[in-house]
């Protein structure tokens, strides 16, 4: 088969479709669980309080899955937590949701624990003699705080009140008692979260029948003992320790995450239960000092996972890249990946992801839409017959719109500020410099700096190199950036950009030049002030550059 032909083989197909579902945190893909480094996923399943960090894409779900996976199958009681549908609640209703979705999965895991259990003489001699087991009496607690959860929902907040109870109880709340796991909302299944964020929003117009003051987080507060006992009491059950996996703790309003990490912090001291919670490091907030400390305190209270591959390594982002693209490959009998992927293909693919899982596969599957259109077009096209860098570049140009999407549904509060500053940078790199590369000063940390790691984590600006020194600025140390690769290729390419070839043994000193060196502080009009007086000076040496060659022309 010749190169050309394998493009269009129907592995390739196959290939494609698993890539893409492979884009995607999932119990169906588990089985595709790659370490990015040795240790990572035993760590994860270890009695130690953690917080995993990652850029959206770097496998903080995949992770929290595989550890589900894994310490269910070895008996561990285990809830896994998704807290994007709560994204939008106000705390303390943000706590308690939290805490239903949390009980209600517990509920799960026991009754299932109980039904492959308990033998059928034991099940028979009950019915006979009546009584409850230890387990089951349990369950019975466990669905017994649930259900006072649930009623503290729906409750006004801080008020004095004296209204009656008007609205009957509704269907889900019929079909979710007793229930865990999928629930039926209007014909269509959803999980444990989004039905409590539905009921969230459906509740706000209970009315109920209350004369002293209320407060839920006194509740909350009281409960405490009430919720040790419990993971105490199913530690004992189970005879393992317990864990509760938090995913996606930045979708929750940033001044309430400490808050609710503390709750849970407190719930699990000395009981066994051990909290693994991912989040995006910049656009989360896990511990408040002060007088009462609240949250997680890195290294006192818990330890830190780092997902994060940055370009800084760029060997090894690049080699756990292609070892997860080689495996979907043999998974489904494909080509091998050299044989269709150039080499400059793949470099392309690792700068164009940033470092990224989920981008580099989501970027590779459209390259090979892209080379196969090159190749339909013009079989003996002069760029090759494989996928290579100029199909990665437009590929990634129509990624971005993807990126554009997840920056508007990650970014609330602050979206504008995080727009302007990264239009300067754009200014900068693509209308100055005409570079896809700048530096910032590593000791600043005002907040236009701390907006730059945040459009690092979006995904928007990559990390290359932490400490950089440039001729001119004795004494100053600064760190190298790449501005996405989405905002300068694909179809409507910017011309006369130069792609800085960063990661080059023989480029070592390219990133130190002044002239890259970008103050976020600086505002746009500045910029482009900076712009039209470049622009005029340039214009001035070009005149007298035509008029020197006029000159020279009448002197001889």
């Amino acid at each position: 088969m010749s190169r050309a032909q394998i493009l269009f083989n129907s592995k390739i197909d196959d290939l494609s479709i698993i890539v893409e579902e492979g884009a995607r945190a999932s119990k169906n893909n588990i089985k595709r669980f790659i370490e990015p480094a040795q240790g990572t996923l035993q760590r994860a399943k270890s009695n130690r309080h953690h917080i995993i960090f990652g850029r959206r894409g770097s496998g903080k779900s995949s992770l929290l899955l595989k550890a589900e996976d894994e310490l269910k199958a070895s008996g561990h009681p285990i809830a896994l937590v998704d807290l994007e549908p709560f994204k939008g609640h106000h705390y303390p209703d943000v706590l308690i949701s939290v805490l239903i979705a949390t009980l209600t999965k517990y509920e799960k895991w026991l009754s299932d624990y109980i039904r492959n259990h308990e033998t059928y003489w034991e099940k028979g001699l009950r019915r006979i003699w009546g009584g409850r087991s230890t387990e089951e009496r349990l369950l019975g607690d466990l669905r017994e705080a649930n259900s006072e959860l649930k009623r503290q929902l729906f409750l006004s907040d801080d008020s004095k009140l004296l209204l009656r109870d008007s609205e009957e109880e509704s269907k889900t709340d019929k079909k979710n008692k007793g229930g865990a796991g999928a629930i039926g909302w209007g014909g269509k299944q959803v999980s444990v979260e989004e039905s409590i964020a539905n009921e969230v929003s459906k509740g706000k117009g209970r009315e109920v029948q209350e004369e002293t003051k209320r407060s839920k987080q006194d509740f909350l507060h009281r409960q405490i003992l009430t919720y040790q006992r419990l993971f105490k009491e199913l530690g004992e059950v189970a005879d393992f320790s317990s864990f509760l996996l938090l995913d996606d703790l930045y979708h929750l309003h940033r001044k309430d995450q400490a808050s609710i990490l503390d709750y849970f912090h407190r719930v699990a001291k000395n009981n066994n239960l051990w909290l693994k919670v991912g989040t995006i490091k910049n656009r989360s907030s896990w511990y408040i000092h002060g007088p009462q400390p609240v949250g997680l305190k890195i290294g006192d209270d818990a330890d830190n996972i780092d997902l994060d591959l940055t370009l800084e390594k760029f060997s090894i982002s690049r080699n756990f890249l292609f070892k997860i693209l080689e495996s979907y490959a043999e998974e489904v009998d494909a080509p091998k990946v050299k044989d269709f992927l150039a080499d400059g293909g793949v470099d392309r693919l690792v700068i164009a992801s940033g470092g990224v899982t989920r981008d580099f596969l989501g970027i590779f599957r459209r390259s090979i839409d892209e080379a196969r259109e090159r190749l339909s077009r013009d079989e003996k096209n002069a760029r090759g017959k494989k996928i290579g860098a100029e199909d990665v570049n437009v590929a990634s140009g129509n990624y971005g719109d993807t990126k554009k999407e997840e920056f508007q549904r990650d970014t609330l509060d602050d979206r504008a500020r995080l727009e302007g500053v990264f239009e300067k940078i754009k200014i900068f790199c693509l209308r100055r410099n005409k570079a896809n590369v700048f530096l910032v000063n590593q000791d600043e940390t005002n907040e236009e700096y701390e907006l730059i790691q945040e459009l690092i984590d979006l995904r928007l600006v990559h990390h290359i190199k932490s400490r950089v020194t440039v001729g001119t600025k004795p004494g100053k140390i600064y760190r190298a950036l790449l501005l996405d690769i989405s905002q300068y290729t694909g179809e409507r390419r910017r011309k006369g950009i130069e792609m800085v070839e960063f990661w080059r043994a023989d480029n070592k000193d390219v990133l130190r030049r002044p002239q890259y060196i970008f103050d976020p502080t600086v505002s746009i009009d500045a910029l482009e002030k900076e712009l039209e007086k470049i622009k005029k000076n340039q214009s001035i040496a070009n005149e007298k550059e035509q008029l020197g060659d006029g000159q020279m022309g009448m002197d001889f």
